[in-house]
């Protein structure tokens, strides 16, 4: 499977790349994606959530009154949940809401991810390039290029290039990560995805 590369400046080089369909044409499995997202999605939670309980509640333990006689319910405790500010019943506690996912299945939805992209024709090859400084005016000019600047994109990188992830970092929709950092929520999100010439030998190392 064989892709055309592209410049900066939005142009075909005439070089080829390609592609191992172990990877961009598998067969997508959904629910392998659905799982590594969820747990993408779940360990970003802190998970610091906290309800006092009676016993936390700072009120006097002394009997509100008597027992019997009054016409009303028994009370013996100010703390108790039934009193507006009395002790939450089985409140919110921290914890945490990772779980585990098999390095297979998470392989596999990258996998599934990268396949729907390129049948959708919303995956291309960028040539291997480089900002001399931080500029957002360069970057976004890269992108408008590949006419794809209205649209939320993920470029990915052989190796982290400092000015370009400081260039991207105040546009919105834009992302930029190296080949080990890619993730399936990533992926899925983006609607465009770039990947440099040299990423993609980084991303089959990856996954295969």
């Amino acid at each position: 499977m064989q892709l055309s590369v592209i410049s900066i400046k939005g142009k075909e080089t005439g070089k080829k790349v390609t592609l191992s369909e172990s990877i961009f044409a598998v067969e997508p499995n959904d629910h392998a994606i659905y799982l590594d997202v969820k747990q993408f999605l779940a360990n970003q939670r802190q998970g610091t959530h906290k309800a006092k309980e009676r016993a936390e509640v700072s009120f006097s333990t002394k009997k509100l009154k008597r027992q019997k006689g009054t016409g009303g319910a028994r009370a013996g405790s100010r703390k108790s949940p039934v009193f507006v500010g009395g002790g939450t019943i089985f409140g919110p506690r921290p914890r945490n809401y990772g779980f585990k996912v098999n390095k297979k299945v998470k392989d596999l939805a990258r996998k599934s991810a990268l396949a729907y992209k390129l049948k959708e024709n919303n995956l291309s090859v960028v040539e291997n390039f480089s900002i001399d400084s931080p500029k957002t005016k360069e970057y976004l000019t890269i992108l408008k290029n590949l006419a794809i600047d209205n649209a939320k994109t993920l470029l990915v990188l052989a190796d982290n290039d400092k000015n370009i992830v400081l260039s991207s970092r105040n546009l919105p929709k834009a992302k930029v990560v190296t080949a080990d950092q890619i993730n399936t929520f990533d992926l899925v999100n983006a609607e465009k995805i770039v990947l440099s010439e040299g990423s993609i030998a980084k991303i089959e190392a990856l996954l295969n």
